[in-house]
């Protein structure tokens, strides 16, 4: 089993492997996390891991509460994760290598990652400035017919798309093509469709890529079918694809 030891930086969403994360960094937690890795020499990734909060808060409070409007916010690396913040995250995230950290004068920071391999949350340390996870590294197994499968997820997704197109009343451009090696397939559909955090967890914690692409091809033609029948799509960008502030 390998394991590593890096940096958690817990978010609403889920990050997948190849995809690209922008993050808006203010709070002092995660500023603090941004500081450390640019210590890291230029010939290193300056990786740090994210995980999916199950149970708790993206951005601390940084007002007093409610019902007491006396009561001071919660402070520190673990603030809104409760006394245990390991119970707060989903068990598998996903390793990023921030190609991009900028400091901006205010200190905040903007950055710009990538996932790369997806990891399994084995313990959390919150004694210093910000949070720190030891993780195991997951491979990805193929499985059975990924390649077959992947074909498959493919012609359904260029479907899903065009209905999503022709629902929002506008043209979606497909000039660039699409991958075909049945991991990258897998982890770009999960990126792409339009899915609340849980599924696409579930997507991304899947055994292999052909289990993982089975998964895909049911909620296509699920999706695809309801998009279908409807008049118009709900402005579904607002109440299901997560905002992150930082």
């Amino acid at each position: 089993m390998t394991t590593v030891r890096l940096p958690l930086f817990p978010l609403n969403s889920v990050l997948f492997p190849g995809l690209v994360l922008p993050l808006n960094v203010f709070e002092e937690r995660y500023r603090a996390m941004m500081r450390d890795l640019l210590k890291t020499p230029d010939d290193e990734p300056r990786r740090f891991a994210v995980v999916a909060i199950r149970d708790g808060h993206e951005v601390a409070p940084s007002a007093p509460g409610m019902p007491d409007p006396t009561a001071l916010p919660q402070r520190g690396p673990a603030a809104g994760f409760g006394a245990e913040p390991i119970k707060s995250f989903h068990s598998t995230g996903c390793v990023a290598d921030a190609a991009t950290i900028r400091e901006r004068a205010d200190g905040t920071f903007e950055v710009l990652a990538t996932g790369t391999t997806r990891v399994r949350l084995l313990s959390v340390d919150a004694t210093g400035p910000f949070l720190m996870a030891e993780l195991e590294e997951l491979e990805e197994d193929q499985g059975d017919e990924a390649g077959a499968l992947a074909e498959g997820v493919l012609r359904a997704f260029r479907q899903y798309q065009k209905r999503l197109a022709g629902a929002r009343e506008r043209s979606l451009s497909t000039g660039a093509d699409l991958p075909d090696e049945p991991s990258v397939v897998s982890y770009l559909v999960a990126a792409a469709m339009m899915l609340d955090t849980p599924t696409k967890q579930r997507l991304l914690q899947a055994p292999d890529t052909a289990s993982r692409l089975r998964d895909e091809l049911k909620l296509l033609r699920a999706e695809t079918s309801i998009i279908r029948n409807l008049p118009s799509l709900p402005a579904a960008d607002l109440t299901r694809t997560p905002t992150s502030l930082n």
